[in-house]
């Protein structure tokens, strides 16, 4: 009988063992299926269609596995490809010139204020992204105040045209993702230890010296989330250029859109995103490695 109960209870321990050791990934599942369905499925679906070429018919496809196809892209499209990259860190960086004395402000200066001035960050969300965009062709227009101040100031001529330009496209791309630069910002500068910050003080350290030492640095996993936050949606958006632009400002998201939903080129659509995908993931692997924060990856 004792032996029985020995073996008995040594079963069960491999039960619950086995049970704790599954556990795990028995949570895991349901993401795991989501990830497969709608992000691995749609991923090589993507690859698949980048390598087909045009049929007989409109709209057939045939699957030949030409991988020309990228070469392709890139040699005739790589004007699009670079001005996409250009005009995504002009903005990210315009957003972070911005964001960060905001976020700053939030953080140590607003008080009792602080859920207002977050509410105010959020509140263009209130509204949609299409109307902001077109919102900004009112903002810009020749007689709007930007351009009448601008013109005051002498700062531009009166011929000048603030509409239609990559002025208005890298505007409209600042203002759009800034919410998404504030915030990771104020999440990293609002868990800095106050105390920190008095130790500088305490060491004979300056405002100047004890921002460009203490916060700047403590505060740099906020800056990296903000930045690519920013960056990544900026580099394939294509409504901003749509509306504020002109045929020369054409990013690569006004082609893939085009390709897509105009002239039914599956294929090069297919290829252009499934390219722009990789130099994303590429600068920002080497992004975040340059930076020092590879545990945001």
């Amino acid at each position: 009988m004792v032996a029985l109960a020995k073996k008995v209870d040594i079963n069960n321990s491999i039960a619950s063992l086995k049970q704790k050791v599954a556990m795990p990934y028995l949570l895991l599942l349901p993401g795991m299926l989501w990830l497969i369905v709608f992000f691995l499925s749609p991923i090589l679906t993507l690859v698949s269609t980048s390598t087909k070429e045009p049929g007989l018919g409109f709209g057939e496809f045939i699957q030949t596995y030409r991988w020309a196809n990228y070469t392709d892209a890139l040699v005739n499209l790589q004007e699009q490809f670079i001005r996409s990259f250009v005009y995504a860190l002009i903005a990210t960086a315009i957003a972070l010139a911005i964001a960060y004395p905001l976020a700053y402000a939030i953080a140590f200066k607003s008080g009792k204020w602080k859920n207002v001035l977050l509410v105010l960050v959020v509140a263009p969300f209130f509204c949609s992204f299409l109307l902001r965009t077109i919102a900004w062709r009112q903002i810009l227009a020749q007689d709007g105040i930007v351009f009448k101040s601008l013109v005051t100031l002498h700062l531009i001529s009166p011929d000048t045209r603030l509409t239609s330009s990559a002025f208005a496209v890298i505007t409209g791309l600042a203002y759009n993702f800034l919410p998404f630069m504030t915030l990771p910002l104020y999440a990293s500068l609002e868990r800095i230890d106050p105390r920190t910050l008095e130790a500088s003080g305490d060491l004979y350290a300056n405002g100047i010296v004890t921002f460009r030492k203490v916060t700047v640095p403590l505060s740099m996993p906020g800056v990296v989330a903000g930045t690519l936050l920013t960056f990544i949606p900026a580099a394939g958006d294509f409504v901003n250029a749509q509306i504020l632009g002109n045929p020369s400002t054409t990013m690569i998201g006004n082609v893939i859109n085009a390709q897509y939903l105009q002239t039914a080129n599956y294929p090069l659509a297919a290829t252009l995103s499934f390219l722009l995908m990789l130099m994303i993931l590429a600068l920002v692997l080497v992004y975040i490695r340059k930076s020092g924060t590879e545990e945001l990856v």
